[in-house]
């Protein structure tokens, strides 16, 4: 866990998960040993330097060594150690290359690809030879023959556009909700339902989930992402307590993790299988199969009722005999099996269960679902561990399905106050003169029925 400086200024430690920054692009990683690296593209970052550096640090990468490329054509792949960097090092890239002539219009630039006299053999070389992204976009700059003709929006554009392809400054930040939820929507949104931030949100607030309370919460498939936010607004040393539901062997545990959340707040979450905490709750612990066969003897050698009535009526000196010995040995087994449940070890899974089933005796504060099947057979298999007037949040990816549970419960009369809302989220570009909406924007983020139990 990150420890806190005498400023009170988070350091980086072993273990711990980091968020690495390079402009807009983010990725989340473990800084598990002090021999650690992280690929940003053809880059590869040594995290040796990050050792007890505080977070929100800018660190400057300087090359270290460069690895051929095995496929012609390539650019070569280049491991880059991490250097503290101060303020003077990110002043603007205008500034720093002292440019102020600039054109009224872009009318007489013709874009030929004449324009640019260096090729990019001669790039890459400098690329070999200059570790610094000041220097290479000077030279760029120097070489073109446009540049000093362009506006002074279009030189920026220009300039922006290499200082994303030679930046050399990373940002690490302590992982948050907010920029794991980001991270993972961006890498791959099915695999966390495609739940974007503002959807969580309003999961979050709708399941009026707080420092107090137990909660109860299915989740079939988001990276420990669902869990992981309700844990972070329980917060560290409170009485919460939250049951996560899942229908697997091993639940996600992912976002959970990457929170870096002390150990008290992540035992306060209890993991268990859907299925088997249920049998356990309904028919108890412990509670086997009856035996159809006779104890001590095979199953090869069970005979019918008819011929064992025959053989009894035949000779019953040694039936009485036989009787008594399968009866001494059936005790023995009994006594075999019974030390063997005893010396056998409670697994971690059976206390979890425990837990759980305690907790569902005592009844939950909120019912939060987020399935990948039908919600329909789970809620039913957990409305009545609920206490009256309590919060219920259904999510799911699928606005038919939701229709069909509305329906449902309509007609149950178990939920009152149901809504089924869809959230919808617009990106706004601000900057002087040219504010206006993004152009690549996602769309649907999943849909919520909401409500409250009844007795």
């Amino acid at each position: 866990m990150a420890q806190a400086s005498s400023k009170g200024m988070p350091k980086i430690q072993l273990g711990d998960y980091i968020v690495i920054q390079r402009q807009k692009y983010t990725k989340l990683q473990k800084f598990g040993s002090l021999d650690a690296t992280s690929m940003l593209g053809k880059e590869q970052l040594e995290l040796r330097g990050l050792l007890d550096q505080p977070y929100c640090a800018t660190f400057k990468m300087c090359a270290k060594e460069s690895t051929p490329s095995k496929q012609k054509g390539q650019r070569n792949q280049r491991l880059h150690t991490l250097k503290l960097c101060n303020e003077m090092e990110l002043k603007n890239i205008r500034e720093r290359l002292g440019i102020s002539a600039s054109g009224a219009d872009n009318r007489d630039i013709i874009d030929n690809g004449d324009s640019q006299t260096l090729r990019p053999e001669d790039i890459e070389q400098l690329r070999e030879t200059h570790s610094e992204s000041t220097k290479i976009i000077e030279k760029i700059v120097e070489n073109s023959k446009t540049f000093h003709s362009k506006t002074e929006y279009s030189q920026e554009k220009y300039l922006r556009k290499k200082e994303k392809k030679y930046f050399e400054f990373v940002q690490i930040h302590r992982p948050t909700l907010r920029l794991i939820t980001e991270i993972y929507y961006r890498q791959d949104a099915d695999k966390v339902m495609g739940m974007r931030l503002d959807t969580l949100s309003q999961l979050i607030s709708y399941s009026g989930v707080s420092a107090f309370g137990n909660y109860l919460m299915y989740e079939s498939g988001t990276n420990g992402l669902l869990p992981a936010s309700f844990l972070n607004s329980m917060g560290a040393g409170t009485e919460a307590t939250l049951v996560h539901m899942h229908p697997g062997n091993v639940p996600q545990k992912q976002a959970m993790l990457a929170l870096n959340l002390p150990l008290e707040q992540l035992q306060r979450c209890i993991s268990v299988n859907l299925y088997s905490v249920l049998r356990q709750y309904y028919q108890g612990e412990g509670q086997e199969l009856p035996i159809t066969n006779e104890p001590g003897t095979p199953i090869e050698e069970r005979e019918p009722s008819s011929k064992k009535q025959k053989l009894n009526d035949g000779d019953a000196a040694p039936s009485t005999t036989s009787s008594t010995s399968s009866d001494s040995n059936g005790e023995i087994n009994e006594i075999k099996t019974t030390a063997a449940k005893l010396v056998a070890p409670i697994q971690k899974w059976q206390l979890e269960n425990r837990r759980a089933c305690d907790l569902m005796s005592g009844k939950f504060d909120g019912l939060v679902i987020a399935a990948k099947e039908h919600p329909s057979n789970i809620l039913q298999a957990l409305l009545p561990f609920m206490k009256p007037s309590r919060p219920i949040v259904v999510y799911s990816q699928s606005k038919e399905l939701l229709l069909e549970l509305y329906v449902e419960l309509k007609s149950c009369s178990n939920v009152t106050n149901l809504h089924l809302t869809s959230n919808w989220l617009r990106h706004y570009q601000i900057l002087p003169n040219r504010t206006h909406p993004e152009v690549n924007m996602n769309g649907n983020s999943g849909y919520l029925l909401t409500g409250y139990s009844i007795v």
